[in-house]
């Protein structure tokens, strides 16, 4: 049966038949309101047509499949087994879980695929699937393109041999697994935000596994996030953070999203350091142990894994690539990167550190290891080593799913006309142009600006960075502001300078 592309909640047929909104199936995941834009038969139509995407790639019919801490994720879930099953696949049910939970108990359970049920970090009212039949991948555009047209067309084929089976141990695994046999031989007092997600129930225990000193801020499970949507992107989770941090005189602060693959840093001083920026921290001393180390950035990253001296002189090569956790997943095992870092908060820590798969919590370790391996510095001694720069954080003003990448493209050809004129933003002269995800306006003096359509939400994403002062930051944003409101269909910012 094919799905109905209008969902009518309230209606008998909501009931009965599947109903998806199309625009749900991203570049790398699905992702839907709920119950707005899909119902739970169509989560089951989404389970049968992704069991009948493995049987077509030859992929054994075994998944793993876990859910984040949502009050509808449960339900969500159980529509989705039930259209694997369907499709003869052998279900094995983590229960709930952080997405890199969902990604361990592939290897944990050899399971060639897994299947995620979580909206990450957006807001509730959100549900979708993170989905991989290649560990430690997960789909990127070409096999989200083919679940949509199978999804969509009805062409799902039940099979026999399906079953479920509730697997238990695999959480207690996981943190053994990122424990390790490490432990601190310094004292760390560590602030741990969970915004009342999924995270709450993983990170504190890890933390006081390794040995810090734990501050928890909002870490009891609350699936109505009474504080804040657990997202260590947005300044409101960071400042939260801050404050927590001066009160308590903690070391650091670490904070988690909704399902657990992202972690935002604050040092010790209450400067909110974005993923890039401990990335260039976190690589600086990794190239150091492992010379030559190759790292991979997103187009949203700081222009410093280009420039940095100690990076240079500890002979890391670092290439900028698509924003988005399936595409960085794959670029770094096509390198052989030793890690990957986003700006959003995603990291990606291959052989030896970890998997190739982005977990927050993982993370978080190697930033505690990073601290224990110089007991003589505080986490800002380590951030002001660094070149100053000035970077704004992940600004993203509304545009329509259905509009977003036709208005993306006339942006981005204006902005290729300013680069033909020699024009300048903020008074620099574009130089260059970085267009593998959208545009990244190269400017004079290592300044730079970002127009992308976000993979996730109804928006398109804004970053700059400028090499001299706060005041220059801000002459970059305004005049790339004004390309962007070139465009009427272009909806207010969620945040802003």
């Amino acid at each position: 049966m094919k799905p109905l592309h209008d969902v009518t909640p309230n209606t008998w047929d909501f009931l009965l038949k599947p109903m998806i909104a199309p625009t749900g199936f991203r570049e790398y995941d699905a992702r839907w309101k709920y119950p707005e834009e899909i119902n739970l038969p169509g989560m089951t139509a989404l389970g049968l047509g992704l069991g009948t995407q493995m049987r077509k790639r030859g992929i054994p019919p075994v998944i793993a499949v876990g859910n984040d801490y949502r009050a509808y994720s449960l339900d969500v879930k159980n529509a989705l087994m039930i259209g694997l099953m369907q499709a003869g696949i052998t279900v094995k049910d983590i229960g709930p879980a952080v997405s890199p939970m969902a990604y361990f108990a592939q290897f944990h359970l050899d399971a060639p695929a897994v299947a995620m049920v979580t909206a990450s970090h957006n807001p509730n009212g959100w549900t979708g699937v993170k989905m991989g039949f290649e560990r430690p991948l997960t789909h990127g555009p070409d096999e989200m393109a083919e679940l949509r047209d199978i999804v969509m067309e009805g062409r799902g084929e039940p099979a026999p041999g399906g079953a479920w089976e509730l697997v238990d141990g695999v959480r207690e695994a996981y943190l053994d697994d990122l424990v390790g046999d490490f432990r601190l031989s310094r004292p760390l007092r560590v602030v741990c935000a969970t915004g009342n997600g999924t995270a709450g129930a993983f990170a504190p225990d890890l933390l006081r596994r390794i040995g810090a000193e734990v501050v928890e801020r909002h870490c009891p499970l609350d699936y109505t996030f009474p504080h804040y949507n657990p997202n260590p992107e947005s300044m409101e989770m960071l400042h939260d953070m801050t404050a927590c941090l001066k009160e308590s005189g903690a070391d650091l602060a670490l904070g988690f999203d909704g399902d657990g693959d992202r972690c935002g840093v604050v040092d010790d001083e209450g400067e909110e350091i974005f993923a890039d920026k401990m990335g260039v921290i976190l690589a600086r001393d990794l190239s150091a142990i492992h010379p030559g180390a190759i790292f991979v950035a997103d187009v949203k990253s700081t222009g410093l894994f280009a420039s940095d001296p100690v990076l240079t002189a500890n002979g890391a090569r670092a290439e900028y690539w698509k924003t988005g956790h399936s595409h960085m997943k794959r670029r770094v095992k096509e390198l052989g990167a030793l890690a990957g870092f986003e700006k959003s908060g995603h990291y990606f820590l291959a052989e030896p550190l970890g998997r190739g798969y982005d977990c927050g919590l993982r993370v978080a370790v190697e930033i505690c290891k990073l601290m224990d391996r110089h007991p003589e510095n505080s986490l800002s001694d380590l951030r002001r080593a660094l070149p100053r720069t000035w970077t704004s954080p992940t600004m993203s003003p509304y545009a329509s799913d259905t509009q977003k990448r036709d208005i993306l493209a006339r942006i981005v050809a204006r902005l290729e006309e300013m680069e033909q004129a020699g024009a300048t933003l903020g008074g620099h002269k574009i130089t260059g142009m970085v267009t593998v995800n959208g545009a990244r306006v190269l400017l004079e003096g290592g300044n730079w600006a970002l127009v992308r359509a976000s993979s996730n939400t109804p928006n398109l994403v804004v970053v700059c960075e400028s090499t001299e002062s706060e005041d220059d930051l801000r002459a970059i944003f305004r005049d790339i502001d004004a390309v962007i409101r070139t465009e009427p269909d272009v909806g207010e910012y969620d945040q802003t300078l």
